[in-house]
């Protein structure tokens, strides 16, 4: 019995020993420092003064929801029917849950959206408020005192890679900053670098590739902080990442092997 018994804890210890050589085999470090954001030489206080945000400007194929009301209400339903199913589209989202097609009002090759009664209107290339106050003039004709309300629906980014919920957001207030719509994606995972996030644009004919640094003060200067219409944001992994999931497969055949061999030692000391 006393053999038994001093046998046993060296099983013990040996079960421990050989958990921890392989726990420790798997890991992959990731330096601190590598995942700070906005880093700065300087621990003072600073104030640092705002880029001017990002307004863009309506283009063919924008999907748009314009709200259109008067004095005369039963006149304003007719304007307003487009919009009958864009609610769910009204607020900051992915679409990657299968929600419906959103309504509205689409913006042609041309550069013109159709209305009931009063018919084509150019908006391209002007601003949101700008063409809402552009449809509003044309509506005078038909209706008393009109307001328009205009958003696009269609004001999306893209966010992949060593994110949380990678997806496409629409942004209904078409105004966005790279740590925002990252927020959106619940954040970087502890493989995603920081200190090389791609930002790739679409504009005038021509795809930019665009590196950012979110571990740098430097991004709330940089022209990629507010995000564009159809930008893609893609977060690729640290090394770490790589050399983690490699060595788990490597590993296995040996974490296999332990297992069986402590199991084997285990049941002659228990007899």
């Amino acid at each position: 019995m006393n053999f038994d018994r001093t046998r046993k804890p060296s099983f013990a210890i040996l079960l421990l020993i050989s958990v921890n050589f392989l726990f420790c085999s798997l890991q992959s470090c990731v330096s601190p420092k590598s995942i700070v954001y906005f880093q700065s030489d300087s621990l003072r206080y600073s104030v640092d003064s705002i880029r001017q945000s990002y307004t863009p400007t309506i283009q063919p194929n924008d999907l748009l929801s314009i709200v259109v009301g008067s004095l005369n209400p039963e006149s304003d339903v007719i304007f307003n029917v487009p919009n009958q199913y864009t609610t769910s589209a009204m607020r900051y989202g992915n679409t990657g849950g299968g929600s419906g097609q959103s309504l509205g009002y689409l913006v042609d090759s041309d550069g013109n959206i159709e209305m009931p009664i009063v018919g084509k209107i150019r908006i391209q290339d002007l601003k949101t408020q700008i063409a809402a106050d552009t449809i509003r003039r044309r509506l005078l004709t038909v209706l008393r005192e009109p307001t328009v309300t205009m958003r696009s629906l269609n004001f999306k980014v893209s966010v992949l890679g060593e994110v949380s919920k990678p997806a496409i957001y629409v942004i209904p207030d078409e105004k966005i900053t790279l740590p925002e719509v990252l927020s959106l994606a619940g954040d970087l995972t502890i493989y995603g670098r920081r200190d090389n996030v791609t930002v790739i644009r679409e504009e005038n004919g021509l795809r930019e590739f665009a590196k950012v640094d979110l571990t740098s003060r430097d991004i709330f200067s940089s022209p990629y902080y507010y995000l564009h219409k159809n930008d893609v944001v893609y977060i690729e992994p640290v090394e770490a990442r790589t050399t983690f999931t490699d060595r788990r497969l490597q590993l296995l055949p040996l974490f296999i092997s332990i297992v069986s061999t402590v199991g084997l030692i285990a049941i002659n000391l228990t007899r």
